[in-house]
């Protein structure tokens, strides 16, 4: 027959990995938040990029600076959405990376808070039966 006190343990043991889970749980829907969020602003680049292309070598082109609109070089814009385009691929890497570790821990807490929710019930129907 199981101890009470062995009981609460396994009870706060359980109470610990589930709190553990569910911040795991926020921290992936974060990820997945902030991912999303590079995702658009990546499709909004790719836009830029396109419209540029299409533009010839002598067009004007003005850069939003503030609440000023600033002539920017054809070229130069180019090479600046070229290269946030490039930032914002490698950090969506970087958090497909960042979120499959996430799942991983999260799989690997889920099957712990089952293995001692199996104990605690198991414990449990030995006490029933005697």
């Amino acid at each position: 027959m199981a101890s009470p006190s062995a009981l609460r343990e396994l009870q706060r043991d359980l109470e610990t990995k589930a709190n553990d889970l569910s911040k795991l749980q926020k921290d992936i829907a974060k990820n997945h938040q902030v991912r999303k969020k590079y995702t658009i602003q990546l499709g909004e680049n790719e836009l830029v990029l396109k419209e540029l292309d299409l533009l010839k070598e002598d067009a004007n082109v003005y850069k939003l600076i503030g609440p000023v609109l600033v002539k920017q070089d054809l070229a130069e814009a180019n090479a600046n959405v070229r290269k946030r385009i490039e930032y914002i691929s490698a950090e969506l890497k970087r958090l497909d990376g960042t979120v499959q570790d996430l799942e991983e821990k999260q799989n690997s807490k889920k099957d712990a808070v089952l293995k001692v929710q199996q104990r605690i019930q198991s414990l449990q129907a030995g006490k029933a039966k005697v």
